[in-house]
């Protein structure tokens, strides 16, 4: 990869970013995303605007998924009147590697890092999800800048 960053997850905004793929293996967490905007303020961005990168790889090292929630909803009928409620759905960790598979062509909301874990908020076909990984640090690697109106 031509560009790495190390722990500047606060220098990308993740929200509108596409999973093409989420994977764990014994010591990291990773997914590999499109559409990413990476801020001004990012250390190998020497623009002084908003780029974007696609085929970004966001890496958590040393990491453990601590949660894996598929998240309820509500149903409601033309009236406004409540038909259905689902409650939010913890996964069990031998759901993980399916519900991982699921997660391509998915959209983030969000990647936070909050209480030495990261909080994954993602935009399911038909529903969301909330994982929350703990790690060691973050990377990024990516090959090159895109404009975010087209390539730079």
């Amino acid at each position: 990869m031509k560009y790495r960053t190390t722990n500047e997850l606060h220098h990308f905004l993740f929200a509108e970013a596409h999973i093409a793929e989420a994977r764990t293996t014994p010591d990291s967490f990773s997914m590999i995303l499109d559409n990413v905007t990476i801020l001004p303020e990012n250390s190998k961005n020497r623009d002084i605007r908003q780029m974007r990168a696609n085929q970004l790889h966001f890496t958590i090292c040393d990491a453990s998924i601590c949660s894996f929630v598929e998240e309820g909803y509500r149903i409601y009928d033309a009236n406004g009147n409540l038909k259905e409620q689902i409650a939010d759905r913890a996964l069990l960790p031998e759901e993980y590697g399916e519900a991982l598979a699921a997660l391509s062509d998915c959209t983030l909301y969000s990647i936070e890092r909050r209480k030495g874990r990261y909080e994954i908020s993602i935009d399911g076909e038909d529903h969301t999800f909330l994982l929350a990984v703990s790690g060691n640090g973050d990377v990024q690697e990516w090959e090159r800048f895109l404009s975010l109106d087209g390539e730079f």
